[in-house]
């Protein structure tokens, strides 16, 4: 049997990785069409070795794009997010990192036409029907990927792409601050005894990705340990994933088993003049930077007081715009990102972030066509 030739562009996106595809060029049916992304992907296994995937999270990512017919909407994007060594198809949380390529694949492919030296779209994230601003560098009237712009994460330079997002809050769960609470006092026991019985202080926000952060100190860490120590201490691993666990109760999220989110943050005191330092639990393995959502997300706790952040966030002042520049600390370097807000008494920390924005990357890597048995499907 001949195998199914699907037309994809093999992206960039901040520090993620993966193919594109037209909606159009995919089944219709999700059934059929998780099937075929995992078979293109190369899961589960936990090398990928059959397929596109590159054998870690960050790499085993997709991105599906479609002209969008809503008003004042340009183009619409489907995250996936798979797993190597797992048969899963989650495409409930967002990504900010590959959303960044959305617009350089919609250029590259004729879904969208430049609109001067620089292009603004709008794009809508079905996952969880957010929509942001996503400004790109088009002089001559085409997508360019070179210029002086550096993203911690990913090496080298490149033309800067600017993310405004426009409403985050409660992205996956019913709001903000899913259990109502700025801070959660949490008690957590092992079902297999895998760890003696435990309590802590953790903030569980959604600005965009639902996080549970904590104090890495709480664990008996210090936040400044590196990725492959913080991924081979599997006793430290079994203890965050029972807080995951137990915590996603409470934030209404039923059990997360088998989903990818909440993302465990630990934090600690800035070591490089940023606001705060983090170690991000994606969930299961250590980010070794940290997601663009998931930034935005701590950047919010660390403006909300009396969460957990309080004590530790260094926060510069508002600059000329009123915007709080936070430098959130991660393995490989800082994320900047820039918050707007306005005072709301009512609510927990008595401030409504409004605005949130950010610089990322991406770039076009390779174009073609990815190779999926007529078995899986036969277009």
């Amino acid at each position: 049997m001949p195998q199914t030739a699907i037309p994809c562009l093999l992206m960039r996106g901040g520090t993620s990785k993966g193919p594109f595809f037209k909606a159009t060029d995919l089944p219709a049916d999700t059934a059929t069409r998780d099937k075929v992304l995992l078979a293109a992907m190369g899961s589960p296994d936990p090398r990928q070795i059959d397929g596109v995937g590159g054998a870690h999270p960050l790499t085993s990512k997709v991105g599906i794009v479609a002209p969008s017919t809503r008003p004042g909407v340009d183009l619409e994007f489907l995250f996936a997010q798979l797993q190597p060594a797992r048969d899963t198809v989650d495409t409930t949380p967002n990504c900010g990192n590959m959303l960044a390529a959305v617009v350089p694949f919609a250029l590259e492919t004729g879904l969208a036409r430049p609109r001067g030296a620089t292009t603004t779209l709008r794009v809508l994230t079905l996952n969880t029907d957010m929509a942001c601003d996503i400004t790109v560098q088009t002089p001559g009237g085409q997508i360019e990927y070179a210029g002086d712009a550096r993203i911690d994460g990913a090496p080298g330079s490149a033309a800067p792409i600017t993310i405004n997002f426009l409403d985050t809050a409660g992205s996956v769960c019913a709001g903000l601050l899913p259990t109502g609470q700025l801070r959660d006092r949490v008690r957590v026991e092992s079902e297999t005894a895998a760890f003696e019985p435990f309590e802590l202080d953790v903030t569980c926000i959604d600005n965009g990705m639902p996080l549970v952060i904590f104090k890495a100190s709480d664990l008996g860490c210090t936040g400044t340990e590196s990725v492959d120590q913080l991924n081979a201490d599997s006793a430290l691993k079994a203890r965050i994933e029972g807080l995951r666990l137990a915590i996603s109760l409470r934030m209404g999220l039923g059990d997360v088993r088998q989903k990818n989110y909440p993302k465990m943050t630990l934090i600690s005191a800035p070591q490089q003049g940023g606001a705060l330092s983090t170690r991000s639990f994606i969930p299961h393995v250590c980010h070794d930077a940290i997601g663009v959502l998931a930034a935005v997300t701590v950047g919010t706790a660390c403006v909300l007081q009396g969460s957990v952040c309080d004590g530790l966030a260094v926060l510069p002042a508002p600059d000329a715009q009123g915007l709080t520049r936070v430098s959130v600390e991660h393995p490989t370097g800082e994320f900047s990102v820039a918050l707007a807000t306005e005072a709301a008494p009512a609510e927990p920390g008595g401030l409504r972030v409004t605005q949130a924005a950010l610089l990322r990357t991406a770039r076009a890597l390779m174009r073609g066509e990815v190779l999926v048995p007529a078995a899986v499907w036969k277009n």
